[in-house]
C-alpha cells in the first residue's frame, strides 16, 4: 500500500539522520578520531547483529560461497575505503559540506562508466547535473570559512571510494549475493583488516590515551552509533525492496538534504553566503540528477 512505502521512507531518513548526527557527535564533539576502531566497532556489531538475524530467519540470507565472497571482494576494499576516509573526513569537515563533497562521487562514477562503456552517451541534463555538483564541490574548499586540508584531501579518498562502490555494485555481474550478503561480506572483511590496521595506524595507542574512554556518553555514542548503523542497512533493504529506484534514490536525496538542514541546530557551524550557496547549488545537482536517471539503472 502506498501509506507503507511513505512510512518506510520516513523511518529510512530518520535513521539516516540520527545515525549521520551520531557519528559526527562521536567523531568531532566527542573527538574521538581513530576510524579503526570506531567504524571497526561498527563493522563489527553490524556483521554480529547480520548473522544472528539470518540465524534466527529475522531476514534472508543464503549460505555464501566461498567463489561468491572472493570476486565480492573488490566491493569490500572499497567499502572499507569509503568508511575509513568518510569517518576522516567527517571528523573535520560540517555535515553539509561533507555531503557537497560527497555529491560529487557521481562524477567519478559518470567518468569510470564512460571509460568502462565507451558507446554509452551520456544525455545533456545529467551532464549538467554532475558539473554543478563539481563547480560546487570544488569551490566549497575556498569559500569555506574554516577550511580543514586535512579533511578535505580526506573527503576526496571517501568520494573516490563513494563513486567506485556504487559502479561496481550496480554492475556487479554475478547475482549469487543478495543485498543483505554483500553487506555481511563487507562487515566481516572491514573487521579483519581494520583490526589488523589498529596498531600500526597508531589507533590502539591513542584509543587507550583516550581522555573520556570511560565516559557513559562516550559508551553510549559508541553503542548507539553500532546499532544505528545496522537499523540503517535494514531500513535501506527494506526501502529498495518497496520502491523503485528512482523514488528509492528520492528518499536518499529528501534524508541528506534534512540532515543538512537541522545540522547547523545541532552542531556548531561557521558558514558564509558563498559555502552556504555551494551547498544549496550541489543539492540542486543531486535533484536534477535524480529526476534524469528516473528511467536510467546508475
Amino acid at each position: 500500500m502506498q501509506w507503507g512505502r511513505h512510512v518506510a521512507g520516513l523511518v529510512f531518513s530518520c535513521v539516516f539522520v540520527v545515525s549521520c548526527f551520531t557519528n559526527k557527535f562521536v567523531l568531532s564533539v566527542l573527538n574521538f578520531t581513530y576510524p579503526t576502531l570506531f567504524q571497526g566497532w561498527q563493522t563489527l556489531i553490524g556483521a554480529a547483529l547480520l548473522l544472528l538475524s539470518g540465524k534466527l530467519g529475522w531476514v534472508e540470507m543464503s549460505r555464501i560461497s566461498r567463489s561468491a565472497a572472493v570476486s565480492w571482494l573488490p566491493g569490500s576494499v572499497l567499502f572499507v575505503g569509503n568508511i575509513y576516509a568518510g569517518s576522516r573526513a567527517l571528523s573535520h569537515i560540517d555535515i553539509p559540506f561533507f555531503f557537497t563533497l560527497q555529491n560529487s562521487s557521481h562524477v567519478v562514477s559518470c567518468v569510470i562508466l564512460r571509460v568502462v562503456q565507451r558507446e554509452q552517451k551520456t544525455p545533456w541534463l545529467k551532464l549538467i547535473s554532475i558539473g554543478v555538483m563539481l563547480l560546487s564541490a570544488v569551490n566549497l574548499p575556498f569559500y569555506d570559512p574554516q577550511p580543514d586540508r586535512s579533511g578535505y584531501l580526506w573527503a576526496v579518498g571517501h568520494l573516490l571510494c563513494v563513486g567506485a562502490y556504487r559502479v561496481f555494485q550496480v554492475h556487479y555481474k554475478s547475482t549469487n549475493l543478495s543485498d543483505l550478503e554483500q553487506q555481511c561480506i563487507n562487515y566481516l572483511f572491514s573487521v579483519l583488516l581494520l583490526a589488523a590496521a589498529a596498531h600500526p595506524t597508531g589507533d590502539l595507542t591513542g584509543a587507550l590515551e583516550f581522555p573520556s574512554l570511560r565516559s557513559y556518553t562516550f559508551h553510549c555514542g559508541c553503542c548507539a552509533s553500532a546499532l544505528l548503523g545496522f537499523f540503517l542497512l535494514l531500513a535501506t533493504v527494506k526501502l529498495k525492496s518497496r520502491l523503485s529506484l528512482e523514488h528509492f534514490r528520492v528518499w536518499i536525496f529528501l534524508s541528506k538534504v534534512t540532515a543538512a538542514c537541522l545540522s547547523p541546530f545541532i552542531f556548531n557551524m561557521d558558514v558564509n553566503a558563498a559555502s552556504l550557496a555551494c551547498v544549496i547549488f550541489s543539492h540542486v545537482g543531486e535533484a536534477l540528477l535524480v529526476y534524469s536517471e528516473r528511467d536510467s539503472h546508475l
